[in-house]
């Protein structure tokens, strides 16, 4: 007797669910534990900074890695958001924690500022697009060092917020790990949503997907503005965060490369692979900086362009889906996912009895003759 196929795959998927599930609630366990355990500053200054970052590189995966449109341009959300939150609590004198009722207001002018910005760069393909969102990019560069309300080349200073110096950036913290934990469960809803599918059909093949009935224009344009909200608010908890704001800093094209490091490095185009990739390497980045050796010139970002050379060169899919792959190797230690056909078919007792109802008489019989590869694995 052989095991059913159907109920083997079965129940292989509800155990990989049930330990994904339990992998996850362990996971969530720990951060929220972590300012608990590590109470030292400059410990958690690195959580706050990398939950910031997955925040941010989740939503840039949500437009760019389900629609195959590489965005250079996020930062023109970050740092909007950023300045959005900072004028509105200079024009109407907020101060404390009353700030963070601003956060709403930021996401809706991130997602305000992506709809002209995605219906000029989205009319043009992938390749346009970049150069499109880099325009973009340095015109609002250009607005926040010349426009009287945005400060100019001083920037914007936040209110100042009376929490404890011992534990200050334990609220940070848990902010951005709210946001952190909300942008990957949206980006997770709509990877299984027929919306989601949606995206991928534009990043597989855009002229088919719009053969079959997909609204590409409308459809990319809805995960831009996503993408463009929760990127705006993100920036406005940094900018309150380190307390102010310049043009060089709140449009930082470096931020655009980093995020483009982190979903590349983790794995471009999974809910994962830009998670893990934040988690990796802004930690990093900010160690670097703070080694004598790394944090006078550029050294620390030429160490992470050679590591990204790696993966591209070695991973080119990153960690998650080349570590997912190596997993499933081990796991059936070498055998093939799919168990091919015999060279003369199956046996005749697992022959539909449509096929195998052969007349009587001269005909040929199941599995006479030539051989027919009539399945397996292709």
């Amino acid at each position: 007797m052989t095991r059913h196929p159907r109920h083997a795959d079965g129940q292989a998927a509800g155990l990989g669910t049930a330990v994904k599930g339990g992998a996850l609630l362990l996971l969530l366990l720990a951060f929220i534990a972590f300012p608990k355990v590590f109470t030292n500053p400059a410990v958690t200054n690195y959580g706050v900074l990398a939950l910031i970052y997955v925040t941010a590189a989740t939503a840039w995966n949500i437009f760019s890695g389900n629609t195959g449109y590489i965005s250079l341009g996020q930062a023109v959300f970050f740092g909007s958001g950023a300045y959005a939150m900072g004028i509105a609590a200079r024009d109407w004198h907020l101060t404390g924690t009353t700030v963070f009722t601003t956060l709403p207001l930021c996401g809706a002018v991130g997602a305000l500022i992506a709809i002209p910005f995605g219906l000029i760069a989205l009319r043009v393909r992938r390749h346009t697009f970049i150069v499109i969102t880099i325009a973009v990019f340095f015109i609002f560069q250009l607005m926040a060092f010349n426009l009287p309300f945005t400060g100019g080349s001083s920037g914007l200073a936040s209110p100042f917020l009376s929490w404890p110096a011992a534990g200050y950036n334990t609220p940070f913290y848990y902010i951005a790990l709210a946001y952190a934990a909300g942008s990957i469960a949206l980006a997770w809803l709509i990877r299984r949503s027929r919306f989601g599918l949606q995206l991928r059909a534009i990043r597989d093949d855009e002229d088919r997907a719009r053969g079959l009935g997909v609204r590409a224009m409308r459809v990319k344009l809805s995960a831009f503005v996503i993408s463009g909200a929760i990127t705006a608010m993100i920036g406005a908890v940094w900018f309150y965060y380190i307390e102010q704001v310049e043009p060089q800093t709140g449009f930082d094209p470096i931020f655009d490369l980093t995020l483009v490091l982190m979903a590349f490095f983790g794995g471009y185009g999974s809910i994962a692979g830009p998670v893990l990739g934040a988690l990796l390497l802004e930690p990093l980045t900010l160690w670097l900086n703070t080694q004598p050796a790394f944090s006078g010139g550029s050294v620390s970002e030429i160490l992470l362009g050679a590591v990204f050379l790696i993966v591209v060169l070695f991973m080119p899919r990153g960690i998650v889906p080349t570590g997912g792959e190596l997993i499933t190797r081990i796991r059936t230690r070498g055998r093939p996912a799919v168990v091919p056909a015999a060279p003369g078919g199956p046996p005749a007792s697992q022959v539909p009895p449509a096929a195998s109802g052969s007349s009587s008489g001269s005909g040929p019989s199941v599995g006479s003759g030539p051989s027919v590869n009539s399945g397996g694995a292709r």
